[in-house]
């Protein structure tokens, strides 16, 4: 294998993005609509409230980089609000009488905006976070985390398979979680690094973070 073939299998872009939202939507398209009121595995939202929070992250993101100066603003001055006391803070919400295929189609749209915004980005600008600023590739793991665990959140409890697949997985631990070795499967380590779950001589996470800054100099 040559290093190009290596470093483009480890690359996290526009392209993971969009199969990670769609790993969501394929996961998601069935849990019927009375189950969409129940709060997701683990959080204090509903699975509702967890899909439109996914929908919001994905959204922010790529507008950062819709800016000329992205560094200049440390948030795109959004209007943020609640549904309700305790439910996630966000920027946009699914319609209701859409039901739960009208907000999968919202999350597919996002993220879509996001893959396109991180592929037409300059790889070398900066984007702030509240983890530190990062490049358009560490923004694009950033979604594909969101997207992989916030779906295992949602059907957690529910039988469908929530588990992420391997090789986004992989890609997201090595940009974002560096500090973590992987053990069993990479898609366990992932749950296990965002606090999901708890692995063989691994307790579970009761706090985490992601390291998004970029590893290679600006």
């Amino acid at each position: 294998m040559t290093s190009s073939n290596a470093a483009d299998d480890a690359r996290v872009g526009g392209a993971q993005v969009r199969e990670s939202v769609a790993h969501c939507v394929t996961t998601l398209s069935d849990v019927p609509s009375a189950h969409w009121s129940a709060l997701s595995g683990g959080l204090e939202w509903t699975r509702w409230e967890t899909l439109e929070h996914l929908a919001d992250d994905l959204l922010t993101y790529a507008l950062r980089f819709g800016l000329a100066h992205p560094m200049a603003i440390p948030r795109v001055p959004l209007r943020i609000s609640s549904d309700r006391p305790g439910g996630p803070g966000n920027v946009i919400f699914g319609d209701r009488s859409a039901g739960p295929e009208g907000l999968l189609s919202v999350v597919q749209a996002c993220g879509g905006l996001l893959a396109t915004a991180v592929d037409n980005a300059d790889p070398m600008a900066l984007a702030p976070h509240v983890f530190g600023a990062s490049d358009p590739e560490g923004f694009a793991a950033m979604g594909v985390v969101e997207s992989l665990v916030h779906t295992y959140d949602i059907v957690e409890g529910l039988p469908y398979d929530g588990v992420p697949p391997e090789d986004l997985s992989r890609r997201a631990l090595a940009r974002l979680f560096p500090d973590v070795a992987v053990t069993d499967s990479a898609s366990a380590t992932l749950l296990w690094a965002t606090g999901r779950i708890e692995l063989p001589g691994r307790p579970r996470r009761t706090n985490w973070r992601w390291y998004g800054e970029p590893s290679r100099p600006r």
